[in-house]
């Protein structure tokens, strides 16, 4: 359930997007510094929009810098970091190890079950910072593997599971915005469940993996169904979004809500076209 939430670079300024790696980068060297390499590896783009949104929204204090990196061992890129990045690490951390857990129970893959195993001092590290937190996680994730026992084909119910995290690493603190942040990462966190399943449905299929679609592909119009029912997921997302207060970084944001999350079931669904 990873890798949704990216950018459509090429509908982006150059300087857009070198702000918004600024980010990314500042996520990656937070989660070295906090969890060591073995956290760094868990690194992706997903967590950089909840960084920069709540960036955008609550204007912390960023310091910016030039640095190194084994990725860019030469030249200097910029580095962004703030009390965001921080938070952005410690949630990315206990979602890649309970989907490190989730593959090996659903695929039972070894190096899965050593990553989780690797991770799991660096998990309770983050856990203990936020315990509320990797409470709904987890009781979520049961909740998502109860429903794959019993094959569940309500779309809303084990989608909205899935919701019910993004909604919680959304929602930073009880304020004002909480609402309407839960309900972006509410919709979100469907879209990313859906999305995911929506990519897998070929090859669950053939090996009998659990999948929320399995029984909806195998009828007329699949392919129009998932695509408004994507669309639902991101029209609510979006219409949360657009009802907070945010200035900066604005057009970064809706390039990632309205663009970006797209790209892959544009991928995927180009594929299945023939295209």
């Amino acid at each position: 359930m990873f890798g949704y939430i990216i950018v459509n670079k090429p509908e982006m300024k150059f300087k857009e997007f070198d702000l918004y790696q600024s980010y990314y980068c500042g996520l990656c060297r937070s989660l070295k510094d906090a969890y060591g390499r073995l956290g760094q590896m868990t690194l992706s783009y997903d967590m950089t929009f909840v960084i920069l949104l709540l960036t955008s929204l609550y204007e912390p204090k960023t310091v910016a810098g030039g640095r190194n990196c084994s990725v860019h061992p030469l030249r200097k890129h910029c580095v962004r970091i703030n009390q965001f990045s921080a938070y952005g690490a410690d949630m990315n951390l206990l979602l890649s190890y309970y989907k490190c857990l989730d593959d090996w129970e659903d695929e039972h893959k070894i190096s899965r079950k050593a990553m989780a195993c690797s991770l799991k001092r660096r998990f309770q590290k983050a856990a203990e910072k936020y315990p509320g937190k990797k409470q709904v996680i987890r009781e979520k994730m049961e909740q998502i593997h109860d429903c794959e026992k019993k094959q569940c084909s309500d779309i809303d119910l084990v989608s909205g599971y899935f919701g019910e995290i993004m909604a919680e690493i959304f929602a930073w603190r009880q304020d004002e915005w909480e609402q309407d942040l839960r309900s972006m990462g509410f919709f979100l966190g469907k879209f990313i469940y859906l999305m995911d399943a929506y990519e897998d449905v070929e090859q669950d299929q053939k090996t009998g993996n659990y999948n929320v679609f399995l029984r909806m592909s195998q009828q007329e119009g699949f392919e129009q169904n998932s695509e408004r029912i994507l669309s639902m997921m991101m029209s609510e997302c979006a219409r949360a979004f657009e009802r907070l207060p945010i200035v900066e970084n604005a057009e970064i944001l809706r390039n990632i809500l309205y663009s970006g999350v797209w790209r892959r079931f544009e991928l995927v669904k180009g594929r299945r076209e023939g295209k």
